[in-house]
């Protein structure tokens, strides 16, 4: 692979126009089809790999503010997403991508779920698939990790680390958490931002 090829993977595709309400339902349907275990790994690899539709950072940047939102992260993003190409009827046709064809097949899983559960191999199944979920998030949030450390932002990577020890290691709430860490990414990016513009 040449140089030239690896950066250009990372820009976002804006030669072709955004896509129609009917590509965005596909490629959302697509994406909850293929999402064992979770569709954040999905959604990335189809919007910034495979589209191009958001460069890495634009998508992190996307996939952060959906955390501050109610709701799932990943349903979140799909009416964000879709809003931003396509306006409300994009969010629209990207929500209902993400959820409607899931929706069919686990109403027909659960009424079979309610017949054969107590099944002994179904259970070892649902045991190793669970183990494949894990391991999915963890490839993930190395990924959305890239484009930060390449920054080497010794700020952002801190407050990373601190969110990071105050979720996950400390148990602390996690209302009390964002409610120090917004403010504070908010001004280190403001402070950065007008330093390189100084």
């Amino acid at each position: 692979m040449s140089s030239d090829s690896a950066p250009a993977a990372q820009q976002p595709n804006l030669a072709t126009a955004p896509p129609g309400l009917v590509a965005l339902f596909l490629a959302f349907a697509r994406m909850s089809l293929a999402g064992f275990g979770g569709v954040l790994v999905f959604a990335r690899r189809a919007i910034v790999e495979q589209h191009r539709w958001m460069t890495a950072d634009e998508f992190n940047e996307t996939f952060a503010l959906c955390h501050f939102l109610p709701g799932p992260n990943i349903v979140n993003l799909s009416m964000v997403f879709g809003s931003r190409l396509r306006g409300i009827a994009g969010g629209v046709a990207a929500f209902a991508g993400l959820l409607l064809p899931p929706t069919l097949i686990m109403t027909a899983l659960a009424i079979a779920y309610a017949r054969f559960g107590d099944i002994e191999v179904l259970r070892r199944i649902l045991a190793g698939i669970s183990c494949a979920a894990v391991g999915l998030l963890i490839a993930v949030v190395f990924r959305m990790m890239t484009p930060l450390l390449k920054r080497t932002d010794p700020l952002a990577l801190i407050l990373m680390l601190g969110v990071f020890l105050a979720i996950g290691v400390l148990r602390m709430p996690l209302q009390a958490v964002l409610l120090v860490a917004i403010p504070v990414s908010v001004g280190v990016t403001y402070f950065l931002r007008r330093k390189v513009a100084a």
